[in-house]
């Protein structure tokens, strides 16, 4: 790959982790329940996919087992889209944002657990610095406590979702189990609307929720995806996932800059909030130093 290729790259997935911050934006600006906007938005995401596969006359076939495991995680991403609306609903952008950032906290204790293998001083440092960091905005931001635990909890299952994905994805194309996913979430979310009774009047949108959620499922689910998927091929795990960390930045700054006031928080919070964005950001870069060095000793130990 040539430099010009490689900036391009980044450049790519620069746009596609600040289209994805837009994700948070949109969601306080639409005005139907988290359920409901979640419906529509895997909805509108599994027919764009859809007519991506149908352009690009790529087969959608899988087997009974895949198709299953599919929908099931489908499940899970669901549920963690609308706990993650919730908390944007119930609190603010930045909150949500924030603890989001934990998933690398559950991924780090989950991950090993299910590939069975011990769990990493690293990951155990790194996750103690983040629970120091939540435990600050929560002291601080006390009257946002149920937007923090809906954060926590979308964090929980986007870490589960994550670790299922990786999985997956060494015997299936990302695009086509997330067009599967996005199908599962929209069945069992509309299994619960049925038991619930939320297929009513209230999931009546006006034309600017409309729009909104069109952008929402088109341009920041489905377009972003099949972006970011096909840069995040050419490009290191170790810049993927710095450059992925910057996604609560730009979704804080952008909720700054389009709220003003709304997302303005105490000192406590963005103390904590750095406590936590630092935690994430330093995690692949010692992870690359410290397997790089168990490398360099592998390779000394054999000559």
């Amino acid at each position: 790959m040539t430099k010009i290729q490689l900036n391009r790259n980044i450049l790519i997935l620069h746009l596609t982790i600040l289209i994805w911050g837009f994700t948070g934006i949109l969601g306080s600006l639409i005005s139907v329940s988290a359920l409901h906007l979640v419906w529509y938005r895997v909805a509108i995401a599994s027919i764009a996919l859809l007519i991506y596969f149908l352009v690009t006359k790529q087969s959608i076939v899988v087997s009974r087992k895949q198709f299953l495991q599919f929908f099931m995680v489908g499940a899970v991403v669901g549920l963690h889209w609308v706990l993650f609306f919730y908390s944007i609903k119930v609190s603010t952008v930045s909150v949500t944002l924030v603890t989001l950032s934990s998933v690398t906290l559950f991924t780090a204790i989950l991950e090993p657990i299910v590939n069975k293998k011990r769990i990493a001083l690293l990951d155990i440092v790194v996750g103690l610095v983040i629970i120091i960091g939540i435990y600050t905005i929560f002291s601080f931001e006390t009257h946002y406590l149920v937007g923090l635990l809906a954060g926590l909890g979308c964090a929980f299952c986007a870490s589960i979702f994550s670790i299922a994905n990786a999985r997956m994805v060494k015997k299936s194309s990302p695009t086509l189990i997330t067009f599967y996913e996005m199908m599962g979430a929209c069945f069992w979310i509309s299994i619960l609307m049925l038991f619930t009774g939320d297929f009513n009047a209230e999931m009546k949108l006006g034309q600017q929720d409309l729009i909104y959620l069109l952008l929402l499922g088109v341009v920041c689910t489905a377009v972003a995806y099949v972006m970011g998927v096909a840069v995040m091929k050419e490009l290191s795990a170790f810049t993927v996932a710095l450059t992925t960390n910057l996604e609560p930045v730009y979704g804080i700054l952008l909720a700054m800059l389009i709220f003003g006031q709304k997302e303005t928080m105490s000192g406590g919070f963005y103390l904590g909030a750095c406590i936590v964005l630092g935690a994430v950001f330093t995690y692949p870069y010692v992870k690359t130093k410290l397997e790089n060095r168990q490398k360099d000793l592998v390779i000394r130990k054999l000559h």
